[in-house]
């Protein structure tokens, strides 16, 4: 911790909570990472907020080139030596929000390995998953608790289902707040993300998928025949006749569905979802 705030203070670098910046400076966690990247010379890394550059060295020295995507201009020095070290590095200072992941790659099958602020982390999955060119993994430093959500069955919120859709997540490791400077107030995580290669739902029924998601998860408490009613705008009494036919009781709520009963609920939708344009 001490080297970490020594560096710091070198580079005149005082940590933004605007930004959600902890410094990660437990080098056996910055191991871990990277090693959990399972990386070889062949494998393209897009990494998001280097910060100093501690794990984009790892990084570099694992994968065949590394892209790091930096907000901060205040790094680009440090970010600089970190260069001069590993030619297969590039840093692009920007916010990844407003990148194309395919364009930053060349297109080529990536990698994704971040240690994200927690106020971004939703943002930048949504961004990430629904790119046209996803990554293969992702391999990412998040909340515990939002770690914990992103594993559990059923899912209990749209970014659990995105990522349960999208991909296989699980839980790798739990970094205590003392492992940063400064320390966080809450305890961290890391996740590895697979991309699935069959999703639990057809990629040709996500529209509609999606649509009678978003309004299920509207008012996530209440019974999903008053949910589908009121988010789709259909008559009440279709709805149970909907939900009859999907073999799913009208007193369920979203959280407490599993991928059968979505697949059931989308098979059985009426006609009336698609041609109102619910499912665009």
């Amino acid at each position: 911790m001490r080297e970490m705030r020594r560096r710091l203070r070198q580079w005149g670098i005082r940590p933004k909570k605007g930004l959600g910046q902890h410094f990660l400076a437990s080098e056996g966690t910055l191991d871990k990472i990277a090693d959990a990247a399972q990386l070889g010379p062949e494998d393209v890394v897009l990494e998001i907020g280097p910060g100093l550059g501690d794990l984009t060295r790892r990084l570099a020295q694992r994968a065949g080139e590394v892209i790091a995507v930096e907000l901060d201009e205040r790094m680009r020095l440090p970010l600089q030596g970190v260069r001069s070290e590993h030619p297969n590095v590039r840093v692009v200072f920007g916010d990844i929000l407003e990148q194309d992941p395919a364009a930053l790659v060349g297109r080529r099958p990536y990698v994704v390995v971040a240690n994200l602020p927690y106020y971004i982390t939703a943002a930048v999955l949504r961004h990430l998953l629904e790119a046209a060119q996803p990554p293969e993994r992702m391999v990412l430093m998040v909340q515990r608790d939002v770690a914990e959500r992103m594993v559990r069955e059923p899912a209990n919120s749209l970014l659990a289902l995105a990522v349960q859709l999208h991909t296989r997540p699980e839980i790798l490791f739990r970094v205590p707040p003392g492992a940063f400077v400064p320390p966080p107030k809450v305890e961290s995580a890391v996740v590895r993300l697979t991309r699935r290669d069959q999703p639990p739902i057809p990629r040709a029924d996500w529209p509609r998928f999606w649509a009678i998601a978003r309004a299920a998860y509207q008012q996530k408490r209440k019974q999903l025949r008053n949910t589908l009613a009121r988010g789709l705008g259909l008559a009440k009494s279709e709805v149970d006749a909907w939900l009859a036919r999907a073999g799913i009781p009208g007193t369920r709520r979203a959280e407490t569905l599993t991928w059968e009963d979505w697949r059931r609920l989308v098979r059985a939708a009426p006609a009336a979802l698609d041609e109102r344009g619910a499912g665009s």
